[in-house]
């Protein structure tokens, strides 16, 4: 089996959304000191490469330990969008043709190439997607999206000192997860998926009742 990993490695101080509790690794026990070892990890649940179930966004949406494992692995379509702008809007009319006879439950992922800037201020600056592609991937049936970005919406930059971020428009979010899907986001390594049709799994945490959870997002090819 050929596998691509696409996920972030998670690690201490690591890059995460404006105002998202920051990732903190740290050992708890050590084999010299206590014969096993054992870390505490403080993180929130959209640090790193994650899954953001509908309940992120919509009030009494699914969790993440209720989505159905079927709809995080399957076979992918990869959407190549090489030379986006940062803060470009990527709309249907510049995807579409990729995705013709999209059959439903395909898991489709945006290779916009931005992973390269994780862990920047660049990287707050990525292409975006236009709502009405989450429209249309939703009316076909797909159930799964992902992106090498932070996120499919614009990110806001960081809050300054003695302001607060407000609220934060997702629309984006609001459409593909209003309709009961599920959103990777941050994943990384796409270019290196080589062959046509890969499988794509990424299996959250069973975090009961929350809004999302990191993954171990991968391509396959049996």
């Amino acid at each position: 089996m050929q596998v691509v990993d696409l996920s972030h490695p998670v690690r201490s101080g690591m890059q995460v959304f404006p105002g998202d509790p920051s990732v903190t690794l740290r050992s708890a026990a050590t084999v010299a000191a206590d014969g096993f070892a054992v870390a505490e990890l403080h993180l929130g649940s959209h640090s790193g490469t994650h899954l953001d179930a509908p309940l992120h966004t919509v009030e009494g949406g699914g969790s993440v330990d209720t989505m159905v494992l079927e709809t995080l692995m399957g076979p992918a379509r990869i959407v190549a969008v090489p030379g986006a702008a940062a803060n470009a809007v990527v709309r249907w009319t510049e995807v579409g043709g990729q995705l013709e006879g999209l059959q439903p439950g395909t898991i489709v992922l945006f290779c916009t190439g931005w992973s390269r800037h994780f862990g920047t201020p660049a990287y707050l600056q990525h292409p975006t997607l236009d709502a009405g592609i989450a429209e249309q991937l939703a009316a076909a049936g797909v159930r799964l999206v992902g992106v090498d970005t932070l996120n499919p919406d614009p990110t806001p930059g960081p809050a300054q000192p003695g302001q607060t971020q407000g609220g934060t428009a997702l629309p984006f979010h609001d459409a593909f997860l209003g309709a009961g899907g599920g959103i990777v986001e941050n994943l990384t390594n796409l270019e290196k998926v080589a062959w046509p049709e890969p499988w794509f799994s990424a299996l959250p945490l069973r975090l009961e009742g929350l809004d999302g959870s990191p993954v171990r997002a991968v391509a396959f090819r049996p």
